[in-house]
């Protein structure tokens, strides 16, 4: 469909845009972490809070506006949901306790899951299978500058303002995608004539489809390792490691950059090796990682980051693949599609965010041993049920990409 105004590339750009509002959400203030906890008196397991449930009702959240963008469209969803977005992260910037930021935090990620969860369903409303995985390559890794940009600006504005700076700059994002989000034309040409009270029913059909629930289970916990890094990276390498705020950004930004290469990787490597063979490496590869990680990654911050590099680097390399796999099991229902890939991730993720988060002795050999558990089940898993006929598979070879 032609975006009379986006256009093509405004249109992957907006995509990529509402796809970058988890990262973009958290990233940006990781770095003040640490310092919000001092600020307000608090111990760092409240202060994570803001983080885990953020993920939490995020996740939640997107159960409820995949299905609505199904039923109502998908720029009716953009422009209510960002609008919660955007006051609310107004509000986070003018929190008087941390009772109060964790409640705006809240309201922040029910805004933020609606952008999240309609840009991947816009993505098979607007490209047919043999472009969609370059589609989703592309954007995942307009999507990965985030991770390796954020911290590093969050790192730089915390040395001109404080957190409460931070909070704002997420609001203007928040009124940027919803001018791009009016500018969107609608992308669901079909739209079930259900009621409301069928959201869950249309859920749970998607989520009865044996062949998308068993890869959303298998690529769904990639995230408890990968989000557990997230939740402790700042205090592994600043009260760890006794790094400053913008020395740790560089490190976490050399992590991003491994997430960036993963796609690029993956689309070099389709054209040769076979899809499966592909994502059976990498799962094997974050496996392999975790092991470095839990023997090596104590010993200094630079051989912890090259020791998560290849778990990165993997994960950011299957996922590109996975989410176009799980698509092509549903030829209806998208958005609720969608919205259960986004829930699932992130609610796996959460659930690794929240171990990390207990008082352990050394969180980097826990961080390794999370890897290595993530890895080989979800290669157990990906051997056992992969080649299942009710998995409906995509041929191999080269991707395309037609305006």
């Amino acid at each position: 469909m032609k975006q009379k105004y986006l256009g093509e590339r405004g249109l992957i750009a907006l995509i990529a845009f509402l796809s970058a509002f988890v990262p973009l959400s958290t990233d940006l203030y990781l770095p003040a972490l640490p310092g919000m906890a001092k600020f307000f008196g608090v111990s760092t397991d409240l202060a994570n809070l803001t983080l885990i449930l953020f993920f939490v009702f995020f996740a939640a959240g997107t159960l409820f506006w995949g299905p609505q963008s199904d039923r109502f469209g998908r720029r009716p969803v953009l422009l209510i949901a960002l609008s919660i977005y955007s006051a609310a992260s107004f509000l986070c910037a003018s929190s008087a306790d941390i009772y109060q930021l964790i409640l705006f935090r809240i309201l922040q990620a029910l805004g933020g899951s609606g952008a999240f969860a309609v840009a991947t369903a816009i993505i098979k409303d607007v490209y047919d299978s043999k472009n969609r995985e370059t589609i989703l390559a592309l954007v995942q890794s307009m999507v990965l500058i985030s991770p390796m940009a954020a911290p590093v600006l969050g790192a730089l504005l915390l040395a001109i303002t404080s957190w409460r700076g931070v909070f704002l700059i997420l609001g203007a994002i928040g009124l940027l995608a919803l001018a791009g989000s009016i500018a969107l034309q609608e992308t669901a040409e079909k739209r079930p004539e259900d009621m409301a009270g069928q959201t869950w029913r249309r859920l749970g059909k998607v989520a009865r489809n044996p062949g998308f629930a068993s890869l959303l289970v298998i690529f769904s916990l990639l995230s408890v390792s990968s989000m557990a890094f997230i939740a402790s990276s700042s205090y592994i390498y600043i009260d760890g490691f006794g790094l400053s705020e913008q020395v740790y950004s560089y490190y976490f930004a050399f992590n991003a950059l491994g997430m960036i290469t993963g796609p690029v990787i993956y689309l070099r490597l389709a054209r040769r090796v076979p899809r499966r063979s592909i994502i059976k490496f990498g799962f094997a590869g974050i496996s392999a990682s975790g092991l470095l990680i839990a023997l090596f990654g104590s010993i200094r911050p630079l051989v912890f980051a090259l020791a998560l590099l290849p778990a990165t680097i993997m994960a950011s390399c299957i996922r590109t693949p996975g989410a176009n796999l799980m698509l092509e099991q549903q030829d209806e229902d998208t958005g609720s599609a969608s919205a259960l890939m986004s829930c699932f991730g992130i609610l796996m993720g959460s659930v690794g965010m929240t171990i990390i988060s207990l008082p352990w002795s050394n969180n980097i050999r826990v961080l390794g041993m999370m890897n290595i558990f993530a890895g080989l089940t979800c290669l157990t898993l990906w051997l056992l049920l992969s080649n299942k006929p009710f998995i409906k598979q995509i041929p191999d070879g080269r991707a395309r990409y037609e305006t």
